[in-house]
């Protein structure tokens, strides 16, 4: 989110701004303890654990939830053939509603995965499905980065090292060679 849009999220309803850093933190948290998604626990039981480590109990609801949406939507494309599903050439359009909510950076980083062939089209409409349940407009890049994450691990992939590289650089820290 920019700095800007962040600070009017924060005026018109400070909770829920701060709710959904925290959701991220949580999603964080899980990744970085359960090496895949199946070796995750049961979401209630999860939710015990998450309390136990002192989160917040509306920063676990809203973190289920989107766990729950995330294991729904991985389920679904289990099913679907990702090479049938769109042709190397197709072009995905994103309506208004997605545009917005996404913003500019984040399709931008959407389309880059897509180029570099690492975004396959079934995990990028993962990705804009959980992205878009993410509230707030437009989403966080970084935010984005973690659902890239969250969504690579509830389908047991590990992003290939540049991709992971891209996905954990923090770009504010960058120098330019």
């Amino acid at each position: 989110m920019r700095a800007g849009n962040r600070h009017l999220v924060a005026v018109v309803a400070p909770g829920l701004a701060a709710i959904v850093a925290h959701m991220f933190e949580v999603l964080v948290y899980v990744y970085e303890n359960y090496w895949r998604g199946d070796a995750c626990p049961e979401l209630q039981q999860l939710g015990r654990k998450l309390s136990a480590q002192g989160f917040e109990p509306e920063e676990i609801q809203q973190a289920l939830a989107w766990l729950d949406g995330l294991n729904l939507a991985a389920r679904h494309t289990d099913a679907v053939d990702d090479a049938g599903l769109q042709g190397r050439d197709s072009l995905r359009v994103y309506s208004p509603a997605e545009q917005d909510h996404l913003g500019a950076s984040c399709l931008g980083f959407i389309r880059f995965l897509e180029s570099a062939e690492v975004l396959p089209p079934a995990l990028r409409e993962i990705v804009v499905d959980r992205a878009m349940a993410v509230p707030g407009d437009p989403v966080d890049l970084d935010d984005l980065k973690i659902i890239v994450l969250m969504v690579y691990w509830s389908m047991g992939r590990e992003p290939d090292a540049l991709v992971l590289d891209e996905l954990c650089d923090d770009g504010d820290q960058r120098v330019a060679h």
